[in-house]
């Protein structure tokens, strides 16, 4: 047998089995590779004997790993020609094998498209020739919940996302080895992304507020009461509509009880006022979902979600399940593996299957989240890869591992932790640092070492704004206490504390709640300012390539830690001048606050370019724009306090010179100075005056 085989100029591609829709996607993806690798479209071949890549599923000679999903490479030649065989034990394994084919010997990396990886072109590809076979993941169901993915629903134009949007999604997930998705939250059932994600060969599975992927009760039946006591059959119908719809698939079947819009179901039917009557009701819905399923789809994979109230009440002994299904259980949000936290209330109850246990169990893990309060959505996770570690195989130490849903978000900013999920449940384990090494050298071309110090040192400035390990600010800590500051500010609530805010500073007087905020940011700022310093650094040496790409994932996360945090300081600063009654520095400090925001938002701008334009049109939930707004509006509402009506008498008190304030006429020298440039010539004439400080 030859030692390598040479792939150069036309490669010549031979399928021998049955096309369905997966593997189509797949010889699409593997030709659209090729082309791009060596420059020229790849020919298909009728005859084996001609063919260069041999695609099929194994036979017994191959001696192809026996297992779903498995895949294997075999080398032989005809002649002078060699020739590889493409094998895969199964459907998936071959989708597998084609994507496994592409990185290993073509470098296209999982996430070429999310990391706008440089694609170098090639004369000849240069392939040993030694047998492979693929190795058992860790984890039966791994996949991604494109959640809080508000990005790629603005990014294009049509709603919901078309395939342009979600292909490359799907693909993504595949050349990560995963094989479920749950593609979005509540988009119209009309939308393509089900029924792609199942073409492309993935199982489906469904959000915990949506049961058996059915549809919302009261967006079926506006108007009625959705308590299942009282509409048991309205509820059932919407069940065996979605079986019905969805029996072919392959689908991991979600059994769950909540109430409307993500809530427990008890908030709209009050009546269930004990924790046994709460779960002796969610045990017996999910019986009857249970039941539905089994007599329709033969051996049905099926999941519970110990999400939340349920998880509270299962481990309470409330709630009893069906012994084959998986126990899916959920960390807080911030990555660790206790309850979540609801307001003011942080529980933090361990959340893994106890010792004896039984069955099943899987992880639903957040590496974003959107929760109002201090999640990061729109930029890299903050805690290290080590805590994601910690965490994960601990969890399979615990047996929760025959399930790892992770909530992916956007994809764009997360590509890092994803990637780290990836190896987690392919091999049950991580070498974080060797892992950073493959991260930094597969996607970048030099300064590899400068460039995985970023990686890891961006965990360590990170603001730290409570006592546990996973209390890390991510961006929205940055925007949604800052608006609901201003908030009770404006209505004139700030005589008491605010409700909103005792999670992060605690039950103390507002302006302390304030003074707490502006402790941490302090810190905060000079954290993400120097490690912006160092990012600034190493982005000066790289080519314009590596630059790009640095600049999209890594200095943007920077930034918009960094404009966040000088925002929100500035904001709570302009709170302490008010409160003293010296209303121009609030207004120039609020002014501050603006412009910093108003960076972050540039800084979303900058990061749409070529095929990334709109990519952050749909920033609803961290919503930097609305923090931008909600500031112009209080610093215009500052102004009225000395500065009204006439817009005119800060400008004569503090700028005008002394030798015009008892000349000058008003009807000549009465043009009111806008917002912005009276902000900025009161800060230097107070910072020349010494009475603003900074």
């Amino acid at each position: 047998m030859l030692a390598q085989l040479k792939l150069e100029g036309i490669v010549r591609i031979h399928v021998a089995v049955e096309l369905t829709s997966p593997l189509e996607h797949a010889l699409r993806i593997l030709k659209r590779d090729l082309e791009k690798v060596l420059g020229a479209q790849p020919e298909m071949v009728q005859y084996i004997e001609s063919a260069d890549l041999v695609i099929r599923l194994g036979e017994e000679q191959d001696h192809c790993p026996q297992r779903p999903e498995a895949f294997c490479y075999r080398f032989g030649q005809h002649g002078e020609v060699g020739q590889v065989g493409i094998i895969g034990y199964d459907e998936l394994g071959i989708v597998y094998a084609v994507l496994e084919f592409t990185r290993t010997y073509l470098g296209i990396q999982p996430f070429w498209f999310w990391m706008d990886q440089s694609i170098e072109p090639r004369s000849k590809i240069v392939i040993p020739c030694h047998n492979v076979d693929s190795s058992e993941a860790k984890v039966r169901y791994r996949g991604w919940f494109v959640n809080d993915e508000v990005c790629l629903i603005g990014w294009k134009e049509p709603y919901p996302p078309t395939r342009e949007v979600w292909e490359p999604v799907f693909e993504a997930l595949l050349r990560c080895g995963g094989n479920m998705v749950i593609p979005g939250t509540d988009l119209p059932r009309d939308g393509i992304h089900y029924k792609l994600a199942a073409e492309m060969g993935l199982w489906v599975t469904h959000h915990h507020a949506e049961p058996l992927g059915a549809e919302m009760f009261l967006r079926a039946f506006p108007g009625r009461q959705a308590s299942y006591q009282q509409e048991p059959e309205l509820f059932e119908r919407l069940w065996q509509e979605a079986i019905e719809e969805q029996k072919d698939m392959k689908v991991l079947w979600v059994l769950s009880f909540r109430g409307q819009g993500d809530a427990p179901f008890w908030m709209n039917d009050p009546s269930f006022d004990t924790s046994e009557k709460r779960g002796a009701m969610i045990g017996k819905v999910i019986k009857r979902q249970y039941d539905m399923i089994s007599s329709v789809v033969p051996n049905p994979e099926c999941c519970v979600a110990l999400y939340g109230e349920i998880s509270e009440l299962y481990k309470g002994g409330y709630i009893d399940l069906p012994a084959d299904v998986i126990k899916i259980w959920a960390d807080n949000g911030y990555g660790k593996m206790v309850s979540r936290r609801h307001n003011n209330v942080n529980h933090r109850v361990h959340a893994l299957p106890a010792a004896d246990d039984g069955g099943k169990h899987g992880v639903y893990y957040h590496i974003t989240f959107h929760d109002l309060q201090a999640s990061n959505h729109l930029t890299m996770y903050p805690g290290s890869a080590g805590f994601l570690r910690q965490e994960i195989e601990g969890a399979f130490a615990a047996r929760a591992h025959e399930y790892l849903l992770v909530n992916s978000g956007n994809i764009r900013p997360h590509v890092y932790s994803l990637d780290i999920m990836r190896e987690l449940w392919l091999t049950g384990k991580i070498n974080v640092e060797r892992h950073l090494e493959q991260f930094v050298s597969s996607y970048y071309s030099a300064y590899h070492s400068e460039l995985a110090e970023l990686y890891h040192s961006y965990a360590e400035a990170a603001i730290a704004y409570g006592k546990n390990e996973d209390d890390l600010a991510g961006d929205e800590y940055y925007h949604h206490p800052a608006r609901q500051i201003i908030g009770h500010w404006l209505q004139g609530k700030d005589g008491k504390p605010d409700p909103r805010l005792i999670w992060a500073v605690g039950e103390v007087p507002f302006q302390e709640q304030v003074k707490g905020f502006e402790e941490r940011l302090t810190s905060g700022i000079q954290t993400w300012s120097a490690w912006l310093e160092r990012c600034n650094q190493v982005l000066d040496k790289l080519e314009p390539g590596d630059r790009r790409r640095a600049i999209d994932q890594l200095r943007f996360h920077g930034e918009l830690h960094s404009s966040g945090c000088e925002g929100f300081y500035w904001l709570c600063r302009a709170y302490d001048e008010f409160a003293a009654q010296r209303y121009p520095q609030a207004f120039v400090y609020a002014s501050e606050s603006m412009w910093s925001y108003q960076r972050g938002l540039a800084t979303l701008r900058e990061s749409e370019h070529g095929k990334w334009e709109r990519f952050y049109q749909a920033d609803w939930l961290t919503n930097i724009e609305s923090t931008v707004q909600n500031v112009d509006t209080l610093r215009r509402w500052i102004r009225m306090f000395g500065d009204s009506p006439d817009f005119f008498l800060w400008y004569k008190e503090h700028l005008m010179p002394e030798t015009e304030k008892y000349i000058y006429l008003e009807n000549t020298h009465r043009n009111p100075l806008s917002d912005d440039e009276l902000a900025r010539r009161l800060k230097e004439h107070f910072t020349n005056s010494a009475s603003l400080s900074h």
